[in-house]
């Protein structure tokens, strides 16, 4: 399956090196077209000559080394490449990619890239663990690279624990899988719809009322249902982050204009997941001009902005229907509640005042209500861990294997 696939390796330094070079050459073997580029510190373990010999192609390691006049190289490779790999990936690497920084071959290469972007990371068990790194894996997987997890065992360093680099056939299997199209995609054809962030109820040309809701955990979502084939329709408010590879991005601001693009794509979804933290009162009046400040206290008249899980919930016809509960206190009184008044078939909740879960953190600890009554505890996990678990209950109703 890998025959003719042109296949970029990027190989940072860590002593997994060995393994890039045990991956290229299974890689050719399979008849993959493979090119390396390699950082100053990969060439401290293996030198470039083994991977050309390996290869049987030019091996690249300065961005100004220029091997064909008629070219850019960083640009030609990345227009060449139907995927690029990045094994193994040092916590060096991770985070001038999350954060956009290109000073070397590689990462001004990945900058420059279109083709799907995977990431083997290999590193010290407490490396892979400080919240920075899983910070810019969390980032990096928001912006669309899949991740080869470490696996666990005997590090070089001397420790055990998790992230050795996963092995050079596993790899190889998974990228022949990736192309031959046999990868599990459990929700492919499926339509959902997920709501994302804040709304902004405008006071006048310069105020509003919001919260604190980053997008976050929609945005995960999102990406992850892109990831496991869905047509994902991400509506959503105000955020600072980019919307996840393969998925269309609707921009709202308010909540009547969330309601309103909600309503008009929910005939034809299958489900929707309504993450974002909708303001439940708006500005009775709106003011053309700003408000200038007067001597003492100044009311504001407030009206309640549209239910838009109410409404869902009565117009549901065969969707499934999953909302979200950010809650202070009396999660299971609360989140059972909505469940039954809303006529969900999920709620998600989460208590947004205990340390690691709710707004502008990139993990969560929620727990999932069903409509039968049952409900998962999750621990503590990364926004994207949380929505892979939502979204294999969501596949289990859609495909009616609902095991609960």
């Amino acid at each position: 399956m890998l025959n003719d696939k042109k296949i970029l390796l990027c190989v940072t330094g860590g002593i997994a090196v060995y393994k890039a070079a045990a991956l290229t050459s299974k890689l050719t073997q399979a008849g993959a077209a493979v090119k390396v580029i390699m950082s100053d510190s990969a060439q401290k373990f293996v030198t470039p000559l083994t991977f050309q010999s390996l290869s049987r192609n030019d091996v690249y390691t300065d961005t100004f080394d220029e091997k064909d006049p008629e070219v850019i190289s960083h640009i030609d490779l990345a227009d060449w490449a139907d995927l690029i790999l990045v094994a193994p990936a040092t916590a060096n690497v991770i985070g001038k990619l999350a954060n956009g920084i290109a000073d070397d071959m590689i990462t001004t290469t990945l900058l420059a890239a279109t083709a799907p972007v995977w990431v083997a990371p290999a590193m010290n068990v407490h490396m892979y663990s400080h919240p920075a790194v899983q910070r810019n894996m969390n980032l990096l997987k928001e912006f669309g690279y899949e991740f080869l997890e470490p696996s666990e065992g005997y590090l070089a360093c001397g420790y055990v624990g998790k992230g050795r680099l996963e092995e050079p056939e596993t790899i190889a299997a998974k990228l022949a899988d990736y192309f031959s199209g046999s990868k599990a995609k459990p929700l492919t054809g499926k339509s959902i719809i997920i709501t994302a962030g804040p709304t902004r109820e405008k006071i006048d040309p310069v105020r509003f009322i919001s919260n604190h809701s980053t997008g976050k955990m929609g945005y995960a979502l999102a990406g992850e249902a892109a990831a496991m084939g869905a047509v994902v329709t991400l509506i959503s408010g105000p955020v600072n982050i980019p919307a996840p590879q393969g998925v269309t991005l609707v921009k709202v601001e308010s909540a009547a204009e969330m309601f309103k693009e909600v309503m008009k794509e929910f005939p034809t979804a299958d489900a929707v997941i309504k993450t974002a933290a909708v303001a439940d009162y708006t500005p009775a009046v709106y003011h053309e001009q700003k408000v200038k400040k007067q001597p003492g206290s100044h009311a504001i008249e407030l009206e309640r902005t549209k239910d838009i899980l109410s409404a869902l919930g009565m117009e549901k016809q065969h969707q499934v229907l999953v909302g979200f509960a950010a809650e202070t206190e009396k999660l299971d009184e609360y989140a059972i509640g909505k469940l039954q008044r809303k006529n969900a078939d999920m709620i998600v909740a989460n208590n947004v005042t205990v340390s690691g879960a709710g707004f502008g953190t990139d993990t969560n600890i929620v727990t999932i209500y069903k409509k039968d009554g049952s409900k998962l505890e999750l621990p503590q996990m990364s926004k994207r861990e949380v929505a892979k678990v939502i979204l294999d209950k969501v596949t289990e109703i859609l495909t009616g294997n609902d095991r609960s």
